[in-house]
């Protein structure tokens, strides 16, 4: 499904502002709208967010748009960076599952992995490789 676009009329009623202000937003870097061909802005759903979280710091919060432009920043870069680290789980996650699979061969040489076993393995003497 694509992703709703809306033009800076309609955003800004979504917003609760005036056009001129999200054009100000625009060029202040707080909300940066996608660019038809010719130059008109387009806003997504995010965007719209984006403005009302604007609006709230500024007005129930008192904060400048010097300080609203970090708060937006550092929370992209929180966001970035928890989603990193959902990926990085799912990796060691899947990781981890894979290491104590057991593989198997049938009669025609062909490899495929045991469902649903897991293996624990006893190293003797002089036959495995000491842990790591």
């Amino acid at each position: 499904m694509a992703e709703r676009l809306f033009v800076i009329s309609v955003a800004a009623k979504l917003a609760g502002m005036h056009p001129q202000t999200l054009r100000q937003y625009d060029r202040l870097g707080l909300v940066t709208p996608i660019r038809t061909s010719g130059r008109g802005r387009r806003y997504t759903e995010r965007d719209v967010r984006t403005l009302q979280r604007v609006q709230q710091l500024s007005q129930e919060e008192g904060i400048n748009l010097a300080g609203i432009r970090r708060i937006l920043a550092l929370e992209a870069q929180l966001e970035a960076t928890q989603a990193q680290v959902r990926r990085l789980a799912e990796a060691q996650a899947d990781q981890a599952r894979s290491a104590h699979r057991v593989f198997m061969a049938d009669s025609s040489g062909q490899v495929y992995a045991s469902p649903n076993t897991r293996v624990r393995v006893r190293r003797i003497a002089g036959l495995l490789p000491p842990a790591r």
